[in-house]
């Protein structure tokens, strides 16, 4: 087990209730569903940097150049 940090967050009181209830419904501590829930999110960011990062080589086409294209084309 990593070691643990304390933190003081500070919920809406209707988001915390919610939390709470939840909490107690799944039989998790609050703090374990808070972690799973920044987990998450960081992995969403870590597969939005990597997206970018495969894609940083790609030319780059102003959205002016690319609807003048789509009217050459017949799309518009």
């Amino acid at each position: 087990m990593s070691t643990l940090k304390r933190a003081t967050v500070y919920f809406d009181a209707e988001v915390h209730k919610a939390l709470r209830l939840r909490a107690a419904a799944s039989d998790q501590s609050m703090s374990d569903m808070v972690n799973d829930a920044v987990r998450m999110s960081l992995a969403e960011d870590a597969t939005d940097l990597a997206a970018f990062d495969a894609r940083k080589r790609e030319r780059s086409v102003s959205f002016d150049s690319f609807v003048q294209g789509m009217k050459r084309r017949g799309v518009l």
